[in-house]
C-alpha cells in the first residue's frame, strides 16, 4: 500500500542533481582508555534524491559506523573529523544533541540493526510507533493510532490492530524488524538510513519490505542501506560502496560493482553468496578449516536419531482461544545429515525446534531420540541425555552472561567431573575446532565481532559432544563473507564428527546449500518436503512456489535481482 502524511513539506526542496548528503574525507575514531582507536578512514560518497546508496562489508568493515555518524548516532567517545559533512548544504559537525532530535525522525529515519533489542520490551509496539510521531506534534491521538495500523500493514505485519497491542516479547523477530522499519518511516522522512533491514524476515516478507523501499526511492526518498545480503543490495541499490577495514575499497554503480568488481575483495564478497549452485563447494575458501579429531562411532547407531510423531503445540491468545503453532508435525532426521526447515514468520519453525529440544512439551504427538521416549517424560529421565542435544541461537550475545569470559561460558557447559587441566585443555580444543584463537578466551562477549561470538555459540554447543545441533537462525545476523566462514565450518564439523543438524532459516539459499532434506511450513503444518533439488526447482505446493518465487538472486549482469519460481542460482 502507498502511505500518506498528514503534514506536508517534510521533503526538503532538491532537485535530482542536488544531493541530499554529501561526505568528503570523513575519518572516525574511538579514545578510550587504551588510546585511540580509527575505524573509518578517508570516506567519500554522495546521496542524491531518489537512489539508493548500498554500504557492504564485513563486519567491523565500518560501515554501521559511517551510517550512525549521519545522524548523530556514533557512540560514546567517537571523534569525527571530515572535510565535509553535509545535509542539504547545512553543515552537520557542528549540531548539538537538540538540533539532531529535531532532524531524526522527520528529516531522516533509522532503522537500527538489532531488532531484538531495540524496542521497549514494557511498552505495546504500537504506542511506540505513536510515541514517535506524538514528539514531532503529528496529528490528533485518533490520527496517530489510525497511522500506526496502516504502518504495520504496509510494512507486512498481519493483523495490525492485534499486533499494536503487543509488546515486542509476545512477537516474532521478523515482526519485531517490522515494527523497527514502520517506526522509522512514521514521518515519511526524506532520507531513510536501513542498517540491515530484512535480517530475520522471510522471503515474503522481505519482498513486501524492499517493495516498500523502492516504492519510497520513487516518492524522491534517499536510502542508505547497510546489508549483508547481496541479492538484497542488488534489487535496491543503484550506488555501493564496499568497505573494508574502515576504507572504501571500490565504489560505483551498483551494476558495476556487482557485475565486473574490480577488487578482490568485492569477488570474494559475491562468490561467498549461498544457493543451489554452491552445494558441496567451500563458501570460504581462504578461511583456514582446523584439524578435526576422528570421533568414535556414536552409541545406539541403529535408526534415524530424531523421529517427530504427529506434533501438535497450540497457546492461548488474550480474549481468549488458543493459537495452533505447531499442527501435525511429523518427520526424521537420520544421523550426520541436515534438515532444513524453512518457512515465514509464524509458520511454527521455532517451535517445532523447541519440542525436539524437549524445551516444551507437544499437546499431542512425540518426539523420540534415537529410539527412545524424548518427550513426554520427566526432565529427571532426559537429564542423562541432555548433552546429545545442543542448540546455538540467532543471537549469541543475548544467551551469553556478558560479564563471563569465553573461557567461563564454555567452562560452564563442560562437565563439572572434568579436573581442571582436562577443562582447560577442552577449552583450547574447543576454539581450535571453531578456528579461534586461544587468546579469546580471556575476552568478554561484547568485544568480540558477531561473527566470533557464533563460532563461541558453536564452541559451547559442541562442548557436550553433541549428537544433534538444533540451528535456529543461527546466520541470520552476520556478513556474506563471515556467514560463509560459518557455514563451511559447520558442514566440515558434520563431516569430521557425525553430527546431525537441524538447521531453521529463512534465508532460501542457506537452506539450499547445506541441507540434505527440507520441510516446508505454513500456518504450523508441513505443507512441502524432500530433496532440496527436487523443492527448489519443481515445487509442488502453491506457498512452496510463492516462497521461490519471491527469492532474490544476484544477478552479474544488472544492478536489479530477479527470481522466478524455481531460480537459486
Amino acid at each position: 500500500m502507498t502511505l500518506t502524511t498528514e503534514p506536508a513539506g517534510l521533503l526538503a526542496p532538491a532537485t535530482k542533481d542536488a544531493p541530499r548528503i554529501r561526505v568528503r574525507g570523513l575519518s572516525v575514531g574511538f579514545t578510550s582508555s587504551a588510546g585511540h582507536r580509527r575505524v573509518v578512514n578517508d570516506v567519500s560518497f554522495e546521496l542524491h534524491p531518489g537512489r539508493c546508496l548500498a554500504i557492504v562489508g564485513e563486519s567491523g568493515s565500518g560501515k554501521s559506523v559511517t551510517a550512525r555518524t549521519l545522524v548523530g548516532l556514533t557512540g560514546r567517545g567517537a571523534v569525527v573529523d571530515a572535510d565535509e559533512l553535509s545535509l542539504d548544504g547545512e553543515d552537520l559537525r557542528g549540531f548539538r544533541e537538540r538540533r539532531w532530535r529535531e532532524v531524526r525522525g522527520r528529516r531522516i529515519g533509522v532503522v537500527l540493526q538489532d531488532a531484538l533489542v531495540s524496542l521497549d520490551p514494557l511498552r505495546p509496539v504500537g504506542k511506540e510507533i505513536e510515541e514517535a510521531l506524538r514528539l514531532h506534534g503529528w496529528g490528533d491521538r485518533r490520527a496517530r493510532r489510525r497511522r500506526v495500523i496502516d504502518l504495520l500493514d504496509a510494512v507486512g505485519v498481519p493483523e495490525p490492530e492485534r499486533r499494536a497491542r503487543q509488546r515486542p516479547g509476545e512477537l516474532s523477530g521478523g515482526l519485531r524488524q517490522r515494527a523497527l522499519i514502520a517506526s522509522a518511516i512514521a514521518l515519511e522522512p526524506e532520507i531513510v538510513i536501513a542498517d540491515e533491514p530484512t535480517t530475520a524476515l522471510d522471503v515474503s516478507v522481505q519482498a513486501q519490505v524492499l517493495a516498500q523501499l523502492a516504492a519510497m526511492k520513487e516518492r524522491g526518498v534517499s536510502l542508505v542501506l547497510i546489508s549483508h545480503d547481496l541479492s538484497v543490495v542488488a534489487h535496491l541499490a543503484d550506488d555501493i560502496l564496499v568497505m573494508r577495514g574502515g576504507e572504501v575499497v571500490e565504489q560505483g554503480a551498483a551494476a558495476e560493482v556487482l557485475g565486473a568488481p574490480r577488487h578482490a575483495y568485492t569477488r570474494e564478497l559475491i562468490a561467498a553468496v549461498p544457493g543451489g549452485h554452491t552445494r558441496d563447494t567451500r563458501l570460504a575458501p581462504h578461511f583456514v578449516l582446523p584439524e578435526f579429531p576422528a570421533r568414535g562411532a556414536a552409541p545406539h547407531a541403529d535408526g534415524p536419531l530424531v523421529e517427530a510423531v504427529a506434533l501438535r503445540k497450540s497457546y492461548p491468545v488474550p480474549g481468549g482461544g488458543r493459537a495452533t503453532a505447531v499442527d501435525d508435525v511429523s518427520f526424521t532426521l537420520e544421523r550426520g545429515r541436515t534438515l532444513g526447515i524453512v518457512g515465514e514468520s509464524g509458520s511454527g519453525k521455532s517451535t517445532t525446534a523447541r519440542l525436539v529440544l524437549a524445551l516444551e512439551e507437544p499437546d499431542a504427538g512425540e518426539v523420540r531420540l534415537a529410539g527412545r521416549p524424548w518427550t513426554g517424560i520427566r526432565e529427571t529421565r532426559r537429564r542423562a541425555d541432555r548433552r546429545r542435544v545442543s542448540v546455538v541461537a540467532q543471537d549469541p550475545l543475548s544467551s551469553f552472561d556478558p560479564r563471563w569470559t569465553v573461557e567461563q561460558i564454555l567452562s560452564d557447559a563442560l562437565d563439572l567431573r572434568l579436573p581442571a587441566a582436562s577443562r582447560e585443555h577442552r577449552i583450547r580444543e574447543l576454539l581450535g575446532l571453531v578456528a579461534l584463537p586461544d587468546a579469546v578466551r580471556r575476552r568478554l562477549p561484547l568485544t568480540l565481532s558477531g561473527g566470533q561470538r557464533q563460532r563461541v555459540a558453536i564452541a559451547r554447543a559442541l562442548a557436550g559432544e553433541p549428537e544433534l545441533i538444533v540451528l535456529d537462525e543461527a546466520v541470520s545476523a552476520l556478513d556474506v563473507s563471515v556467514q560463509a566462514q560459518i557455514l563451511d565450518l559447520l558442514v566440515a564439523l558434520q563431516d569430521a564428527l557425525g553430527v546431525s543438524y537441524l538447521f531453521i532459516s529463512h534465508d532460501l539459499g542457506v537452506i539450499h546449500h547445506v541441507s540434505d532434506d527440507i520441510l516446508v511450513m505454513k500456518d504450523g503444518r508441513v505443507v512441502e518436503r524432500g530433496d532440496p533439488e527436487a523443492v527448489f526447482r519443481d515445487p509442488q505446493h502453491p506457498y512452496t512456489r510463492d516462497l521461490v518465487g519471491a527469492l532474490l538472486r544476484l544477478d552479474s549482469d544488472t544492478p536489479s535481482a530477479t527470481a522466478s519460481p524455481g531460480e537459486t542460482e
